[in-house]
């Protein structure tokens, strides 16, 4: 959420105070005119509703800003983001782990729905904090953000939390958070609710042990009533903790009113093998081409190691060929970075340096695609300071992870290939045929691609891209000559191409084949395909990988994509079959308020953002009423650019018979079908035509 966003809390403006009276006039030896009636004083009138000024400005304190935007912290207010209220305090946890100061984490569930973290470290310091009088540093850490003792390094070589946010984020977005600390000789307790104590730090009774327990319960007034921890993906995320840190032991407890699925009361995670024992579990017992490649390295004379399992499979994993599964400082980087990055390469230099040394000349073919294609790998660092994109911290930025893995990973690869011949010399010649696939897969679109352009008298209005084979490109249909040049503009000349139509195209689903074949803007488009319709048609001779129908976002736009999506199911319904046929969403309104700016795809998302990211302001609202009137840069920001733009993929109804039932209701000769389809479907209001 931007950080300039209004305040839940209204200004209050003070009653304007009673001017001072004039100052008495000095005596004066001149003679004095006769003096005019003085007027009273001015009152400054309170400000006008909309005014912008000094009582305009807010500042936010303590730990309001996480409850007025939680997603700016834990990235919304869904499940996700309820969970990851677990994946904070966990992370403190597993860094006192990680610096070897705890070997027990306790998690508990309970009837009431509070979540308990206890682990046996040094515990949070309790004393006073120096540049808080009167509060303990328990209490600074609990309700000031970016405080903690991750910043310097003294107190942690390494660590999850990074930015001091994270379980005071936890705190304010509970209803009630309860910590214990065992420290000095004693017990402490104190207790918050919505980020605020409820009292001061209490001693309460002798104790030697150590460590810190953190209770506590999400708050219905950000996640919604009825919001709750789910007992299954606590589970997981308890367990996937305890295979990156192989001296932890993590015990897990759950009340059973809690479970509705097969998620068992209690269990202990203690993983001696780490990495290598959750690669096992996960592929079973699944055939691969040799056996793992697991290790742990640390750098020597600073702070940084790196663990990691791979192994290859033939048949893939699952549904997808391969995976990467990455870590920084026990936190999931979902999203990848540089760690990854860096694995993929030392890989293929490995494998390089390993063909060469066997005189195997094909190995300099070899990319981190053919290396990746078939593995399964788990990859895990530790390094001083990370960077991560944004407080989710769901992929590492820092540059370090790269050199990292690299320089660690590079000695025991080499090792292991060159100390088992039989199994690497299996493993190259397995990576080698995929780049020896990819490449022949490669030239066969290249050859496909360049035999269709030489034969095709391509169409003249088509504004092709520039790569010779079909790999990564896209063909955007587009509604007119302004849309198509808006979209020419926007585009990525090297793989989007543009083939704009003009107006309606012909209804297909009872069109005769005469008027087919005579029909200029569908031949238009079979010639810019590269294919023949029908029978005929082949999905290898596709001159283009996707094929994104980009209309208006109004009544007409949306007529304009069913006619050609009846065209394609008609014509080459293999299209659609192979997930080949898109629909681009662009914005209907754009919505700002000074320099911020937003789009909305809908009236439902209009709605939602004036009721939040623009609550309490002046908002300008702009409809956009075709694709023409956006400009390039808006149009490649919102529904071209693969980075930001958010596609739907057309797919067909499992039954035949559903299929042909919603053709002939959308595009068959009965009026009043096609009429009462429109009224149950249509998501277009009339306040909102254009007449």
């Amino acid at each position: 959420m931007p950080a300039n966003a209004p305040s839940l809390f209204d200004d209050i403006p003070e009653a304007p105070k009673p001017a001072a009276p004039p100052p008495a006039p000095e005596p004066s030896l001149k003679p004095q005119a006769a003096s005019a009636p003085v007027a009273p004083a001015a009152v400054t009138p309170p400000p006008a509703p909309g005014s912008y000024s000094a009582s305009s400005i807010e500042v936010l304190e303590g730990l309001e800003p996480v409850r007025k935007r939680p997603g700016m912290y834990i990235g919304g207010t869904d499940e996700r983001a309820l969970h990851h209220l677990f994946a904070e305090v966990l992370d403190n946890a597993m860094d006192e782990a990680v610096a070897r100061h705890a070997k027990l984490i306790t998690v508990d569930l309970d009837a009431e729905g509070f979540l308990s973290v206890r682990d046996d470290g040094r515990g949070i310091p309790v004393d006073p904090h120096p540049k808080h009088p009167g509060k303990s540093a328990l209490e600074v850490v609990m309700t000031v953000l970016h405080s903690g003792g991750k910043f310097s390094g003294k107190a942690y070589e390494t660590s999850g939390g990074l930015h001091g946010v994270g379980v005071s984020v936890v705190n304010a977005l509970s209803d009630r958070l309860d910590v214990t600390v065992w420290r000095d000789g004693f017990e402490w307790k104190q207790s918050f609710s919505r980020g605020l104590p409820l009292g001061s730090i209490e001693q309460v009774q002798p104790s030697k042990k150590k460590g810190t327990l953190i209770r506590f319960h999400p708050d219905a007034e950000i996640f919604g009533v009825g919001a709750a921890f789910k007992p299954a993906r606590l589970f997981r995320m308890a367990r996937s903790k305890a295979y990156l840190f192989r001296g932890v032991e993590i015990k897990w407890t759950c009340a059973p009113d809690r479970i509705t699925d097969a998620t068992p009361e209690t269990a202990t995670f203690h993983f001696p093998n780490g990495l290598a024992d959750a690669l096992a579990e996960r592929i079973g017992e699944l055939e691969t081409v040799t056996p793992t490649f697991s290790g742990r390295v640390e750098r020597k004379g600073e702070a940084g190691a790196v663990e990691w399992a791979v192994a290859w499979s033939p048949i893939g994993f699952g549904e997808a060929d391969g995976f990467v599964q990455s870590y920084c400082n026990t936190v999931a980087t979902p999203d990848g970075g540089t760690h990854e990055a860096g694995f993929r390469a030392a890989l293929v230099r490995g494998l390089k340096a390993y063909g060469e040394l066997t005189h195997e000349k094909r190995a300099v073919q070899i990319t981190a695609e053919d290396v990746i294609a078939n593995a399964g790998a788990m990859i895990s660092v530790f390094i001083r300071n990370p960077e991560f994109q944004g407080q989710t911290k769901d992929r590492l930025s820092s540059s370090e992870g790269q050199r990292l893995v690299e320089a660690l990973l590079r000695d025991p690869l080499d090792h292991w290939l060159t100390e088992n011949p039989k199994q690497a010399n299996v493993l190259l010649g397995f990576i080698i045929e995929r780049a020896e696939d990819r490449l022949r897969r490669r030239k066969d679109k290249e050859v496909q691609r360049a035999q269709a352009t030489r034969k095709l008298r391509l169409p003249g209005k088509l504004s092709d891209c520039s790569r010779q084979s079909a790999n990564g490109t896209e063909l955007f249909i587009v509604e007119g000559d302004s849309a198509g040049g808006s979209a020419k503009q926007a585009r990525d000349r090297t793989t989007q191409a543009i083939l704009p139509l003009r107006g309606k195209i012909l209804n297909v689903a009872n069109a005769t084949a005469d008027k087919l074949r005579a029909n200029i803007e569908l031949s238009d488009l079979t010639l810019a395909l590269g294919v023949t319709t029908g029978p005929r048609f082949h999905i290898d001779q596709l001159r283009y990988e996707r094929i994104v129908i980009m209309t208006d976002a109004d009544v007409d736009g949306a007529h304009i994509a069913a006619l050609l999506i009846t065209f394609f199911y008609r014509s080459m319904p293999e299209v659609i079959r192979q997930g080949r046929l898109f629909m681009a969403l662009p914005p209907l309104y754009r919505l700002s308020a000074g320099p911020l700016s937003e789009y909305a795809r809908d009236e439902a998302h209009r709605d939602e953002l004036m009721a939040t990211v623009f609550k309490g302001k002046k908002v300008e609202l702009g409809r956009f009423k075709g694709l023409g009137e956006m400009m390039a840069s808006q149009l490649k920001e919102t529904t071209m650019d693969p980075k930001k733009r958010t596609l739907a993929r057309v797919t067909l109804p499992e039954s035949e018979n559903d299929i042909e039932d919603l053709v002939e209701r959308l595009m068959g000769k009965k009026a009043d079908a096609r009429f009462r389809f429109i009224q149950d479907n249509a998501q277009f209001a009339v306040a909102d035509l254009d007449v």
